[in-house]
């Protein structure tokens, strides 16, 4: 016997069926692309910040900036959110934010890359 994930009535029908209607199955996921949605939204506002405090700290014509990280935690940047990374010949990480990256040379020491395009 299966219980129905939205609602807990019996679930009748097919074995591999988990909902008693296609009313608790729209339920379940509207549910679930709201809780989605709201979630991305949030990871998003923090990438764009992120991306705006690196375009600033680079300035406009600069392919690479080295700055203290003090100055980056002073703008409040999250340092665990970024698009991708790479890794060096070296070793060295470089994470980037879609077009913009940095690579921490030490604690206190950090270099701001910008993409060629």
């Amino acid at each position: 016997m299966k219980i129905c994930k939205v609602c807990r009535n019996l679930v009748i029908g097919r074995a591999d069926k988990i909902f008693c209607s296609v009313k608790c199955k729209n339920f379940y996921h509207l549910e679930l692309r709201a809780i989605t949605a709201i979630a991305a939204s949030d990871i998003d506002k923090i990438l764009h910040r992120n991306r705006s405090i690196l375009s600033e700290l680079i300035g406009g014509n600069k392919r690479q900036v080295k700055i203290k990280r003090l100055e980056m935690d002073k703008k409040n940047f999250h340092f665990k959110y970024q698009t991708h990374k790479n890794i060096n010949s070296k070793g060295k990480t470089y994470n980037w934010l879609y077009d913009l990256g940095w690579m921490e040379f030490s604690n206190d020491e950090i270099l701001l890359l910008k993409k060629r395009l």
